[in-house]
């Protein structure tokens, strides 16, 4: 799991006894309310061991290979069957299905056309799982744009769906849960 804030401050409330509300990311050191205690914006960067190397560059972007418009974020999971693959189809589904993205379509950005979108994926699979992904059936759900890059990292979760059905192809009660990040851009 990684936190990066490249463009930023965030700002982390002095007085603990408040809610996890009271932490907040914003864009400019203009926006976060003025404390004493803090005498200028941070950069925090946390990654745990486990996390496996990519490249990365500003914004936390896998590669420099397009122009970042947007990120769609997303999760899925298989309660049953043990599929990876259809946890991950199911985290890209859910980061793309609340979108509409009219710009490419209508020539909103000057110069670049319908067919020049680009995607890069994000998956936070569960480490003992990343073998078992199909990658091409995961691809394959994405109905329009160039796919430049797909970055398997630690992360998900594998936990109990509380039951074993058999007859729903169960081989044991693992729930495997997926995230992804689909960048969008051009």
């Amino acid at each position: 799991m990684s936190l990066s804030l490249i463009s930023g401050s965030i700002l982390i409330c002095p007085d603990l006894r408040r809610s996890p509300s009271y932490l907040r990311i914003a864009s400019s050191p203009s926006s976060l309310p003025q404390f004493s205690q803090l005498s200028r914006p941070i950069k925090v960067t946390a990654r745990s061991a486990m996390e496996t190397t990519a490249e990365t560059i500003s914004g936390g972007v896998p590669n420099n290979t397009m122009k970042l418009l947007f990120v769609e974020m997303g999760v899925g999971y298989d309660q049953h069957g043990q599929d990876v693959t259809s946890a991950a189809m199911k985290a890209c589904k859910n980061a793309i299905s609340s979108n509409s993205i009219p710009a490419f379509r209508r020539g909103s950005i000057p110069g670049v056309s319908f067919g020049e979108m680009k995607l890069q994926i994000k998956l936070g699979v569960p480490h003992s799982l990343h073998q078992q992904l199909d990658l091409e059936k995961v691809k394959s759900i994405f109905p329009y744009g160039k796919i430049v890059n797909v970055e398997v990292v630690d992360g998900g979760l594998i936990c109990s769906s509380g039951v074993l059905v058999e007859e729903m192809g169960d081989k044991n009660e693992d729930c495997y849960i997926v995230n992804a990040a689909v960048y969008v851009g051009y």
